[in-house]
């Protein structure tokens, strides 16, 4: 589990080094106010200095449950991958080192870094060859909940991108932060064992014989300990590679306080989360109702593959006991402020996803503007202005789309206004317009997507690339 009661965990630094000239190379100039050269100005080479973390990308075999294995990529051995923590404006240095027999790439979600250490190809991110060991440092920004995972295309591969286990929780200090929590607890959600059936036209679509929370089954790993009257905060990241996940935890409801690492203005309480792959939730439960308890899936189909925990109390045994799954609704508005502050963009910037019908057996095509990547070609942004990216889902499935390198705010679901809520994904539902706003403040190219797998790999990505020569910030967004 990875839980943090008495203070900070610590991990041990690896003290590896790279080779010189493999390290110079990540270390390019081109890397900008975020990144640092290999030797500063007064001549100290980071090849001095050990790494803050060091992850390893190989094989292993898994025990989900003792009559469930995978074989599978991880970073370090670990599923998932252990938890980083980060301290916001303070430059971090993480080695990877890749064990595979492919090339790999490391993303580091949610992170306002250079596009060359982002961890996109798209981007110009370099892949790190089999064999192969680097050096990364950014500066992480902003603070809060984020993840590190691979972004590598797995096509028809059920074993690479994030079908594998390569990912893991990034968590980034806050300069100022009030800690008013008993505990802290940090759950990952997979899905296992993909396996493609065929969707009612015949295309096809990806399922799971397993899942997990924290690398174990409902019922195969150590439960949560809680003791009655204390404030846990739960830092929840769906790491799945397609599944939207809807989570309960019978007698116990959720205070928001954080969606996709970004404090909301309005802490609601809830009884449900709903996470799209690649959300994140940091939620507060006041421990009330003394008990053995499972916290997973609402819905008994996808909890019957093994997505849950155990929360037990203090002094209490007996079997983790299930209720009838409250009624499965969600609103992004319910986080927003009391009252939607209205904004005038700049610029607006239509965005229509559909699918492409490509014969039974097959996966669908996914477009945006009527073209798959690599094929539609970029789109511009002007440096400091404030862009209404709409997203138009003219399809029957939902998406959870996401921007890398920046965030952006919702201002309009399905006609209706908010404001407040920051994400960098949001889940588009089927049939629906949602409108969000970007201040294109972050220089480079940036990759936009659908974060489930199977689409991205599909074709639904586009390239947004930042307009020359720039313009001035507006004062209003500076």
């Amino acid at each position: 589990m990875l839980d943090n009661v008495t203070g900070r965990r610590q991990f041990l630094r690896g003290a590896t080094a790279a080779a010189v000239g493999l390290v110079a190379n990540r270390f390019a100039p081109a890397w900008g106010q975020t990144q640092s050269p290999a030797v500063d100005p007064k001549g100290f080479s980071l090849l001095d200095e050990p790494p803050d973390y060091r992850i390893e990308i190989a094989e292993v075999e898994w025990e989900l449950s003792p009559k469930k294995k995978v074989h599978t990529s991880t970073y370090s051995g670990q599923i998932p991958a252990k938890l980083l923590r980060l301290s916001e404006g303070r430059p971090a240095t993480i080695e990877v080192v890749n064990r595979l027999d492919h090339a790999e790439i490391v993303h580091w979600h949610g992170q306002w870094i250079a596009p060359d250490v982002d961890g996109a190809m798209e981007e110009g991110s370099p892949m790190i060859s089999p064999g192969e060991t680097v050096r990364i440092r950014f500066t992480p920004k902003p603070s809060g909940l984020h993840w590190y995972h691979t972004h590598a295309m797995a096509n028809r591969d059920l074993k690479r991108g994030l079908y594998s286990g390569q990912a893991g929780p990034l968590y980034v200090e806050p300069r100022q932060n009030p800690g008013q929590y008993d505990k802290e607890i940090f759950l990952v959600l997979q899905d296992w064992d993909p396996y493609y059936s065929s969707s009612d036209d015949g295309s096809l679509m990806v399922n799971y014989a397993a899942a997990s929370i924290n690398g174990r089954m409902l019922g195969h790993g150590d439960p949560i300990r809680v003791q009655s009257g204390q404030r846990v905060v739960f830092h929840i990241l769906n790491a799945s590679a397609t599944e939207i996940h809807w989570l309960t935890l019978p007698g116990h409801r959720f205070q928001i306080q954080a969606l996709d690492g970004r404090p909301v203005p309005t802490q609601a309480v809830v009884e449900v989360l709903r996470m799209g792959p690649s959300e994140r939730v940091s939620a507060v439960v006041s421990m009330d109702a003394p008990g053995v308890w499972v916290f997973g899936e609402a819905r008994a189909d996808f909890r019957n593959t093994g997505m849950g925990t155990v929360i037990e109390y203090a002094d209490r045994i007996g079997e983790p006991v299930t209720s009838p799954a409250p009624a499965l609704s969600w609103d992004y508005r319910a986080f927003a402020d009391p009252v939607a502050v209205p904004y005038k963009p700049d610029l607006t910037l239509p965005l229509v996803f559909k699918s492409r019908f490509q014969g039974h057996g097959a996966l669908d095509k996914w477009t945006i503007n009527g073209k798959s990547y690599p094929e539609n070609s970029p789109i511009y942004l002007q440096n400091g202005r404030r862009h209404r990216l709409v997203f138009d889902n003219r399809s029957v499935d939902d998406h959870p789309v996401h921007l890398h390198r920046h965030s952006f705010e919702l201002v309009s679901i399905r006609g209706k206004a908010l404001s407040g809520v920051h994400k960098d994904v949001v889940v588009v539902e089927a049939g629906s317009v949602v409108e969000a706003d970007l201040v294109a403040n972050n220089p480079g190219d940036t990759l936009f997507h659908c974060h489930q797998q199977d689409h991205m790999d599909s074709g639904f990505m586009a390239l947004f690339r930042y307009a020359s020569p720039a313009l001035p910030p507006k004062k209003e967004d500076a």
